[in-house]
C-alpha cells in the first residue's frame, strides 16, 4: 500500500478517499466537500521570536518572507552542526568522526522544535540519543557523548542563525528570575488582547503523615498562595508561556476574523484548517492577523507592564550600596531594557506563501 509509506499515512488515505468519492458522484465539480485542508506555521514559536526582534535573518529561516521554495530551519541548522563536526574532524576530534553520515535533519529536528519552548540541555540530549539509537547502524556505545557533543553544536547554530531570539529569551529569565527571587511574586502579564496570565509556581511544602486507614504514609502539599514563588520555575518557564500566550492570540484573532467572514475555522495550536473553498481566505486572514499582531510595540508594553507591577520607586530605594538596594536596581533597569530590534519589514509576511502551508 503506497499511501502507507507516507509522511502521514492516514491522511494520505483521507484524501484519496474523499477525491474518489468527488470523481464517483458524476460531477465532481458540484460535489460538497467537507474535507479539512490544513494549514502549519513554519517553526511558529521562532517565527514569533524572529518578529518580535524584528531579525531578518532569522524570519528568512522559517518563511515570514517571501521565497521561490519553504525555507526549512531543521535542514539549515542541521548543515550548519554538520560544518562545525567537520572542522572538528580535521582537528582530529574522534567523536566528530564518529558522527560523520549521521547530522541529520531527523536527528536535531525536535530539539530545534522545543529549543523556543524551554527544553533544558538536559531534555535535548535525550531527545538526540534517541534518534541516534533509532539508527541500526549507529554505534551504541558513542549515543550519550555523541548527543551531548550534538546538543551542544545545535545550541550554538541556533543562536548564530537567531541572535535576537537568544536576547529576547535571555531578558525573559532574567525578568522573571528577579521579579520571583527579589519581589517575592509570580510573573503576571496581560497578551496584547487583554488575556490576564499568571504562572503559579510556588515552593509548596511537602509535608508527610501517616494514612489512618492504610496505616502508610501520604504526601500532602501546602498549597498556601502566600508561599514563595519557585525561582527555577518561573525563569524557565516564561520564555515559552509568553510566546504560547503570543500564539494563542494569533489563533484567536485569526478565529475571530474567520467568524466575522462566515468561515469554519478549526485549529490546535499553530496548526489551523477550513474547507477547501475556504483555504485561500483563511490563509490571508492569518498572515493579516499575524503582522496586526507583532506591529504593536508587544516587548515596550510588556516592559511597561512589569515596570509598573514589580519596580521599586525611589522611595523604596535607600541609596546605601547595600546588597538589596542594589539588587532593587538591578530589577528596576532590567526590566525597562527591551532588547533591540533588527530592520525586518514585518508586513512581508502577507507576501510569504509558505508562513502558512
Amino acid at each position: 500500500m503506497w499511501w502507507a509509506k507516507s509522511e502521514c499515512p492516514w491522511q494520505t488515505l483521507a484524501v484519496c478517499m474523499e477525491i474518489a468519492r468527488a470523481v464517483r458522484s458524476g460531477d465532481p465539480e458540484a460535489y460538497v466537500c467537507h474535507f479539512p485542508v490544513h494549514q502549519d506555521g513554519s517553526c511558529n514559536g521562532l517565527q514569533h521570536y524572529a518578529a518580535l526582534g524584528r531579525d531578518s535573518v532569522g524570519a528568512e529561516s522559517v518563511n515570514l518572507t517571501p521565497a521561490v521554495k519553504p525555507q526549512d530551519v531543521y535542514s539549515r541548522v542541521a548543515t550548519l552542526v554538520e560544518r562545525e563536526r567537520e572542522k572538528d574532524a580535521l582537528e582530529g576530534l574522534e567523536l566528530a568522526k564518529v558522527l560523520e553520515g549521521f547530522v541529520r535533519r531527523k536527528v536535531i529536528k525536535q530539539t530545534v522544535m522545543t529549543t523556543v519552548y524551554g527544553v533544558t540541555r538536559f531534555g535535548a540530549r535525550l531527545q538526540i540519543a534517541k534518534q541516534l539509537k533509532d539508527i541500526e547502524d549507529f554505534p551504541k556505545e558513542f549515543v550519550w557523548p555523541a548527543s551531548t557533543y550534538l546538543v551542544l553544536k545545535t545550541f550554538e547554530s541556533l543562536q548564530e542563525m537567531f541572535t535576537s531570539t537568544k536576547e529576547i529569551q535571555d531578558w525573559f529569565t532574567e525578568c522573571a528570575r528577579l521579579i520571583s527571587q527579589i519581589c517575592g511574586q509570580n510573573v503576571e502579564w496581560v497578551t496584547p488582547l487583554g488575556f490576564p496570565v499568571v504562572q503559579p509556581y510556588n515552593r509548596f511544602n511537602k509535608l508527610v503523615a501517616p494514612h489512618l486507614q492504610a496505616k502508610k504514609l501520604q504526601e500532602h502539599y501546602n498549597m498556601d498562595m502566600f508561599e514563595r514563588p519557585n525561582v527555577m520555575k518561573q525563569k524557565n518557564a516564561f520564555p515559552p508561556n509568553y510566546i504560547h500566550s503570543l500564539d494563542s492570540s494569533h489563533m484567536m484573532l485569526t478565529s475571530l476574523f474567520c467568524e466575522r467572514r462566515g468561515i469554519t475555522f478549526v485549529s490546535v495550536h499553530d496548526c489551523f484548517w477550513t474547507h477547501p473553498s475556504t483555504v485561500d481566505v483563511m490563509n490571508r486572514i492569518c498572515r493579516e492577523q499575524f503582522v496586526a499582531l507583532h506591529s504593536q510595540p508587544i516587548l515596550e508594553d510588556l516592559s511597561r507592564f512589569m515596570v509598573q507591577k514589580y519596580s521599586y520607586s525611589d522611595s523604596e530605594l535607600t541609596n546605601d550600596g547595600s546588597i538589596v538596594d542594589m539588587t532593587k536596581r538591578k530589577l528596576n533597569q532590567i526590566l525597562t531594557k527591551v532588547p533591540s530590534k533588527g530592520d525586518l519589514d514585518i508586513t512581508n509576511v502577507l507576501n510569504s506563501v509558505y508562513f502558512f502551508s
